[in-house]
């Protein structure tokens, strides 16, 4: 009530004036004339998630450019060093936060979402955004190893037995590698974290506790060495253990500087204290020279998992029991089968409670990301795990039926709706009663949502504009939000359909069908001269990278026929217009290469028999971390992140998606097999395979055998009813049926 008495806006711009700065109602109001008006301007949960990550980069501005004879992490040794690539000025920049290496793999159990992250160089974050420990080798003519400032070193994502994260790096002589896995000792999580060296001089390995991790100063204010027991505590709360014995234990201060410049020194202690928080500890073992050291150490994580999680600690299955009867690639291509095997397990690790699109930066629920995972969980055969995710659905609806993942966007509702109904599909169970309410709920709010379609504007019926979460510009009538919506009634009818509600299926039937024609007509408005026979991001927009979001209708919704004459031009807009160095170049906010909107695009052409899919497939292949990651974004050119979660969840479910899809895919009232086989893996002595994956008719798997001089494709199907037809599409052979009992067929070359 105060604020809406008080003349709160004269008094700011007066203000203004009176101290000689810019009106910031003025400018404000100016900005928002980039955009549709909107009844949200800028979602608060990602001004909040900005304020955050750019109160870390002013820390970032006092911290490091003025110690830069301190270790720093990988990203700011590269992007701080004018004679790298990676260097970016400084002198307007707001804040200094890593764009340029958002890199980092992630250790952890199927079933406890804790995720210890590692950087490129080896450097170990324990808890979610803490404080970080770093491994060094130094030798006592002053010789360092300190992996964060080399130019290369071997890394490696190991699956058994535990996930395990090993760095190993090289200098003249000194070698050093460090080796993380968590694993659960009596239920309780434990980061457990291995360093061996060798060098021909005697010296020392040192694990030092740091106060940053990848996105920059996180601060330490107390460090404590405890003999008895050989602890190091940090902040009061997090003990690091070591098994051996320690030589010395060195600390500093800010004020003293890197703890790097005290070794060598006599001085020990046993604690420090900073107040600017910024306290260094190094924990020195001894080094015979010409003999390889070895040290362990752990950290009991049960405090953090307390914290994190309102489960608290359970019982995490084994990754050899998680991962039993899930589907499996064998392709004659190691990197391809490595890059499916690392994005199955990066999704079993963002899904140990909710699904998450990363271990980090995203580790935060929006349903966009959690629906096409959990597509991709549900191909791979994860029914239980993600039963067990979608009933939390209706407890974060709104009552209005919103399903809210931050405000101002309007595309959740067609997803949530979307994914229920491929849940029932794929699974082949029916809809649960206690389902009903909130999916019904959720339909009639896209209807409600949709502006008036009586107005003689482009955006008639359209939902109104919204904040493009998915970067496709300003707040705008987005068509992405609008397909979303179609293919949500559509689902919802289709639902009710199975639920024996004939009424309300035909009601959200004719919903769909009036909300598909208002896109269409206002597709068919935009003078041809912007849209060029394609479909911009939005009916006020040219033809520009945002107008990948038009190929949803495409994939993974179908709700055009493969060879829409719209689509392909959008398709071949972005193949044209849109790649740099062979990816889909985002130049909407991610300004680099996009790994899953390049295999959007490749998903479409797979889907309208265009082997350009190929080229696309392999590139993303190529823009992969050594660990098997993709970042959201990659920085063209220092191949590391540079936008987004360093291991991000939904470009491994894309991963997962576009190999299955190669191999199976549903089309209509068929199943289309091996339409997008690689050439060269037929020519290969190796047999292919990819199953059992889950499709809407029951689980299949699809095999390529060869013998001899022939090939033989083999459908193995558990149908559910009346199996589909199944159309075999092999490159380079004759298209033909293939015999649902699963007897094989012998692929015929095409006439050449």
């Amino acid at each position: 009530m105060l604020k809406r008495w008080l003349p709160w806006k004269f008094l700011v711009k007066r203000a203004a004036r009176a101290y000689g700065v810019i009106d910031p109602l003025t400018l404000m109001a100016q900005l928002r004339h980039f955009s549709q008006p909107s009844e949200i301007q800028e979602p608060i949960e990602l001004l909040r998630a900005g304020i955050v990550f750019h109160a870390r980069g002013l820390v970032n501005t006092r911290a490091i450019q003025h110690n830069l004879d301190w270790v720093w992490p990988f990203w700011v040794e590269k992007q701080f060093n004018p004679a790298d690539v990676s260097f970016i000025p400084r002198a307007f920049s707001f804040s200094h936060v890593n764009l340029t290496h958002r890199n980092w793999t992630a250790v952890g159990q199927p079933d406890t979402p804790l995720y210890p992250i590692i950087d490129p160089r080896g450097l170990v974050t324990p808890n979610y955004d803490g404080w970080s420990i770093d491994f060094w080798l130094i030798i006592e003519n002053d010789r360092r190893l300190l992996p964060s400032k080399l130019k290369d070193v071997k890394q490696s994502w190991q699956f058994s037995p535990e996930l395990t994260v090993e760095t190993s790096c090289f200098k003249d002589s000194l070698e050093l590698t460090s080796r993380v896995w968590m694993e659960c000792v009596e239920g309780q999580p434990r980061l457990c974290m291995e360093v061996s060296g060798s060098a021909p001089e005697k010296g020392h390995l040192v694990v030092s506790v740091r106060p940053y991790n990848p996105e920059g100063v996180q601060f330490v204010e107390q460090i404590v060495y405890r003999r008895k027991g050989q602890v190091l505590t940090v902040n009061d709360t997090e003990q690091l253990e070591f098994q051996e014995t320690p030589q010395q234990v060195l600390f500093s201060t800010y004020e003293r500087g890197d703890v790097l410049h005290r070794i060598g020194e006599t001085d020990s202690g046993t604690a420090v204290t900073c107040e600017v928080g910024m306290a260094t500890a190094a924990v020195l073992f001894p080094v015979e020279a010409g003999k390889q050291s070895r040290i362990r150490m752990h950290m009991n994580l049960a405090a953090e998992l307390e914290q994190r999680s309102p489960r608290g600690c359970v019982p995490s299955a084994t990754w050899d029991r998680t991962l039993s009867g899930i589907a499996r690639l064998k392709v004659p291509d190691e990197r391809i089968c490595f890059l499916y095997d690392a994005a199955v397990r990066t999704m079993v690790l963002l899904s140990a409670e909710h699904l998450v699109p990363g271990p980090y930066t995203y580790k935060r629920f929006w349903f966009r990301d959690a629906c096409l995972m959990m597509h991709a969980l549900l191909c791979l055969g994860f029914v239980d795990r993600s039963a067990r995710i979608i009933e939390t659905f209706p407890k974060r609806q709104k009552r209005s039926g919103y399903f809210r993942s931050q405000e101002g966007e309007w595309d959740s509702n067609g997803q949530v709706l979307w994914i229920f109904e491929r849940f029932l599909k794929l699974t082949g169970r029916s809809l649960p009663d206690h389902w009903k309410s909130s999916l019904w709920k959720g339909a009639d709010w896209i209807t409600r949502k949709r502006v008036d379609q009586d107005a003689d504007v482009p955006h008639a019926g359209l939902l109104p504009p919204g904040f493009s979460a998915e970067h496709f510009g300003p707040n705008d009538y987005y068509y992405w939000d609008d397909l979303w919506g179609v293919a949500g009634l559509r689902a919802a009818a289709d639902m009710a359909r199975r639920a024996g509600d004939e009424g309300r299926a035909a009601d959200y039937a004719s919903m769909a069908d009036d909300f598909a024609e208002a896109i269409w007509r206002s597709i068919n408005q935009i003078p041809l001269q912007r849209s060029q026979g394609a479909i911009p991001a939005s009916p006020y927009r040219r033809l520009d990278a945002g107008a990948i979001g038009a190929l949803v209708a495409d994939y993974p919704l179908q709700l055009l026929d493969p060879e829409d004459d719209r689509i392909r031009k959008t398709a071949e807009f972005m193949m044209q217009n849109c790649l740099h160095t062979g990816a889909f170049f985002q130049d909407m906010i991610h300004s680099g290469l996009n790994p899953y909107l390049t295999l959007a695009i490749a998903q479409t052409l797979l889907r309208g028999g265009d082997m350009r899919f190929s080229d696309l497939v392999l590139r993303v292949a190529e823009i992969a971390s050594p660990t098997g990651q993709w970042p959201e974004a990659v920085h063209p050119f220092t191949g590391g992140g540079c936008m987004g979660d360093g291991q991000h969840g939904w470009a491994a479910a894309e991963w997962i998606m576009m190999m299955r899809n190669m191999f199976v895919r549903e089309e209509q009232d068929a199943l289309i097999v091996g339409s997008g086989i690689f050439p060269e893996w037929l020519k290969a002595p190796e047999d292919l395979s990819f199953g059992p994956t889950l499709t809407d008719w029951g689980p299949v798997t699809v095999k390529i055998l060869k013998q001899g001089n022939d090939l033989l494709l083999e459908v193995q199907g558990q149908w559910r009813d009346q199996p589909p037809r199944l159309l075999a599409r092999v490159p380079g052979f004759n298209p033909a049926e293939v015999d649902s009992s699963g007897a094989p067929l012998s692929l015929v070359p095409e006439p050449s």
